[in-house]
């Protein structure tokens, strides 16, 4: 008898996904690569998130990296999460500057990127995290806002939507709650370890990731 090869899931992002802020857990993604590791039946994880990550660079890295980690001769990851969007959203300069990546560029990029992915694998989305205006700039020349979070989130569950794509929302959920603003680093835009760990939650109970990982 042939033992069943395990999946592979390929998480690429930016800091976020490379677990920036938790040096207790390595971030959402090493916890759940972590859990997951206990039983033999559920994927392997790599977390492929690089600091400072917008779409573009994303978008020029994503298929070399999915495709060889296939462990197997002629097999390739079956699934790939995706999180970024963040880094996008950032103006540069002032806090009325240009963003990085225009509404307008990031959807049309994202749209591009996720029907790529989508011919090769599976594919899931996570949204953003909210961010501490007060601390404000970031590396004293980028302004993150809220309000710049929320409309790229609601891009990026627009292009989900339309695709058919599995997308997890986050802004809106983790800024409802009574004490978000204390799971973000001092420096205004990485989770902390508490940040990560509401994330970590938040997958674990995600029907959608759930249903392909146990499939």
């Amino acid at each position: 008898m042939i033992d069943k090869q395990p999946k592979q899931l390929i998480v690429m992002g930016d800091s976020s996904v490379y677990g920036w802020g938790d040096s207790d857990g390595g971030g959402w993604c090493s916890r759940l690569q972590r859990k997951w590791m206990k039983d033999i039946d559920m994927p392997i994880i790599y977390p492929l998130g690089i600091r400072g990550d917008g779409l573009e660079r994303l978008t020029k890295r994503w298929h070399k990296e999915w495709q060889c980690r296939g462990e197997f001769r002629r097999n390739v990851p079956s699934g790939l999460l995706l999180c970024v969007g963040i880094n996008d959203t950032a103006r540069i300069g002032r806090e009325d500057g240009r963003p990085q990546l225009s509404t307008e560029g990031f959807k049309y990029g994202l749209e591009a990127l996720l029907k790529q992915i989508k011919k090769e694998t599976y594919v899931l989305v996570m949204g953003l995290s909210p961010i501490n205006e007060h601390k404000m700039p970031f590396a004293k020349c980028l302004w993150y806002s809220n309000k710049s979070c929320f409309t790229y989130e609601r891009l990026i569950e627009e292009c989900c939507l339309d695709l058919d794509i599995p997308f997890l929302p986050i802004f809106k959920e983790m800024k409802s709650e009574n004490n978000w603003d204390q799971w973000i680093s001092p420096d205004g835009i990485h989770l902390n370890k508490n940040g990560h760990i509401w994330i970590y939650n938040k997958l674990l109970n995600w029907q959608s990731l759930n249903y392909w990982a146990q499939s």
